[in-house]
C-alpha cells in the first residue's frame, strides 16, 4: 500500500552544519489548533533517501513504513500560514536524516492534531516567566513568545538557551530584536566552548544552569525570582534539568504535576 504523505516542506533554513529550522505546509487541509509548548509528528516512508552526511540505517526499515517522530512547534499558534519545527540532524537516526534530505517542494507527513502538557495553560497571569533550554529544546518557547509576550507588560520573560557554539544559537537574531523591543523580555545566551570561536566571544560562558546559579537572570531583572511570583520551564539536556531541578527544588520551587500544581515545568523529549 502507497503511504500517502499530506504536507508539504515549504523552507529549510540551515542554522547551522546538522541544524535546522523546517517549515512545513499541509496540503489543502487545516491543521487542528494547538497550544503553544505542543508538539506534532512529522514521518517520512522507509523509502526515502538518507542526506549524505549520515550514517546508514541501524536496522533495515520496511519501504512503505512510516517513521514517526515526535517535534515541538516553533511557529505561532496565532499566526498558522505553516508549522515551524527546530530540528537536529542524528546522523545515525532513522527520520532525521531523511528530513535533511527533503529539498523545498517535498512531501512528507504531518499529524492533523497536536499535543502535550509543556504549556502557559497553567501558569497565573501574575507570574513572571522563565524559559530555560539547551540546542532545539528552545523550540516551543518560541512558540510561547510569538503568540503569548506582550511587549511593555507586567509580565517578565526570560530565555535562557545553551548550546556548544554561538553558531548553534538559533533564533538568535529574532530574540536579541525581541530584547531590544521589550522591556520585559530577556534573552540570555551562553556557549559552552567558547575556545572554539572564530573570534573572541563576548558573552556568558558554560552551561546554561550557571546562568541561574550565577545570579547571572537576577541580576538582569534586578531582583530574585521566586516561587511566589516566577514559574521555570526546563526542556533539554536530561543533565541540566535534572541539575536545575535540584537547584530550584533547595530554593523552595516544586515539580508542576497533575496532581499537584507547582512552579517547576519539564518536558521530557530527550
Amino acid at each position: 500500500m502507497a503511504v500517502e504523505l499530506n504536507a508539504t516542506l515549504a523552507q529549510h533554513i540551515e542554522v547551522s552544519p546538522g541544524l535546522a529550522i523546517l517549515r512545513v505546509v499541509p496540503d489543502g487541509w487545516e491543521p487542528a489548533e494547538f497550544q503553544p509548548g505542543q508538539f506534532g509528528v512529522l514521518a517520512l516512508p522507509g523509502s526515502a533517501i538518507r542526506c549524505v552526511t549520515s550514517e546508514p540505517d541501524e536496522e533495515p526499515v520496511e519501504p512503505e513504513r512510516l517513521i514517526k517522530r515526535a517535534y515541538s512547534i516553533a511557529s505561532s499558534s496565532v499566526m498558522r500560514e505553516f508549522l515551524e519545527f527546530y530540528v537536529v540532524l542524528v546522523p545515525s537516526g532513522a527520520l532525521t536524516p531523511r528530513l535533511f534530505a527533503l529539498n523545498r517542494g517535498d512531501r512528507l507527513w504531518l499529524s492533523p492534531k497536536f499535543s502535550g502538557m509543556f504549556t502557559l495553560a497553567e501558569v497565573p497571569a501574575d507570574q513572571h516567566i522563565v524559559l530555560v533550554s539547551t540546542g532545539t529544546g528552545l523550540a516551543p518557547y518560541m512558540s510561547m513568545l510569538r503568540s503569548t509576550l506582550v511587549c511593555g507588560g507586567t509580565r517578565r520573560m526570560a530565555v535562557l538557551h545553551g548550546a556548544r557554539h554561538s553558531w548553534d544559537l538559533g533564533y538568535r537574531s529574532e530574540l536579541m530584536t525581541l530584547k531590544r523591543m521589550c522591556s520585559n523580555f530577556t534573552y540570555l545566551p551562553i556557549v559552552s566552548r567558547p575556545g572554539d570561536e572564530s573570534s573572541r566571544w563576548a558573552g556568558e560562558s558554560g552551561y546554561v544552569q550557571d546562568l541561574w546559579t550565577r545570579g547571572t537572570l537576577a541580576e538582569s531583572w534586578g531582583f530574585e525570582p521566586t516561587p511566589a511570583d516566577t514559574h521555570v520551564f526546563l526542556c533539554g539536556n536530561p543533565a541540566m534539568v535534572e541539575t536545575l531541578l535540584l537547584t530550584l527544588t533547595a530554593e523552595g520551587f516544586t515539580r508542576h504535576t497533575k496532581q499537584q500544581p507547582g512552579q517547576i515545568h519539564v518536558e521530557t523529549y530527550w
